[in-house]
């Protein structure tokens, strides 16, 4: 897909993954690890098995069921799933050769 058709389905805000909701999702799905929940990656490929490591490589992969919720201050919010803003980074942000 295109710049544009990411930008029609994604209205608010970047059509990525900012910073700031990589840290939040990762952070949250590390603790959801620690506390007893089961990985949805095979962890014997992994060189440490880490509950930030394993997080990581499941929001890399793009297999975590979530939701982002942006808000803008005019009240406006757009429920977007994570697997859009992971699809829009490796193709609108991907380097090209």
């Amino acid at each position: 897909m295109s710049e544009e058709s990411y930008r029609e389905k994604i209205s608010v805000g970047p059509p990525r993954l900012t910073r700031f909701e990589k840290a939040r999702i990762v952070g949250a799905r590390a603790l959801q690890l620690s506390m007893g929940a089961s990985p949805l990656i095979d962890v014997k490929s992994l060189s440490k098995k880490d509950p930030i490591v394993i997080a990581m490589t499941e929001l890399d992969k793009g297999i975590l069921p979530i939701t982002i919720r942006r808000k803008l201050p005019s009240g406006k919010y757009q429920s977007i799933p994570l697997k859009w803003l992971i699809e829009a980074e490796r193709e609108v942000y991907a380097p090209k050769y």
